[in-house]
């Protein structure tokens, strides 16, 4: 494994597995479920335990971290490394407790997926620590929790979706301009600049 220029280089076994097709998934966005918080609590405390400095952060992410919002049942978390070379080389730690890499073909991150009874439970999205302050998926998710009008208008447009779209590709792409105008508003009232949504 190579690091070049922020990107990582995997070659023979050490590449790993495709992404999953998100084509072939079925969507589900459920209620609020109040064990969400608890068992992101859970995770990162035992990937905290089990890489112990591994990680500068590890946070809850995504609409099962905002209160009250409807979600995809799946508990999204993200963590902040010095060095993604130095987790990529924990893999065979990090599949022991359940997470397992998968290539997103985006530079400048890690991509791990937990499943638990044969159903996706968890997603670990693992960055460098100097984009942490300034992660979309971060400022999204304090802006929902601070203006709950803002996540009901989003609740309403994921449930439409999920009816109305198949593939997960669609549902997500159908959603962009609304998490755009979001993400710009999170932005700017923090003085940062505008950058697309879909950030590495």
């Amino acid at each position: 494994m190579v690091a070049r220029a922020g990107r990582l280089a995997f070659s023979g076994s050490e590449r790993a597995r495709p992404f999953v097709n998100l084509r072939s998934m079925t969507i589900e966005v459920v209620d609020y479920d109040d064990a969400w918080p608890r068992n992101a609590d859970a995770a990162c405390v035992e990937l905290r335990d089990s890489l112990p400095g591994l990680f500068t952060e590890i946070e809850h992410i995504g609409s099962t971290s905002v209160p009250g919002l409807v979600a995809k049942p799946i508990i999204d978390l993200m963590a902040a490394a010095e060095d993604l070379a130095q987790v990529a080389a924990q893999d065979a730690t990090l599949r022991l407790i359940g997470y397992q890499r998968h290539d997103t073909g985006m530079p400048g991150r890690l991509f791990y997926r937990r499943d638990e009874n044969g159903r996706r439970a968890y997603h670990l999205h693992v960055v460098p620590a100097t984009t942490w302050a300034t992660r979309n998926e971060l400022l999204l998710r304090d802006y929902l929790r601070a203006n709950p009008a803002d996540a009901q208008r989003y609740g309403a447009l994921k449930r439409e979706l999920a009816v109305r779209h198949e593939a997960s590709a669609d549902y997500t792409r159908a959603k962009t301009d609304l998490i755009q105008e979001l993400i710009d508003r999170a932005r700017a009232a923090r003085g940062l600049l505008a950058v697309p949504v879909w950030e590495e």
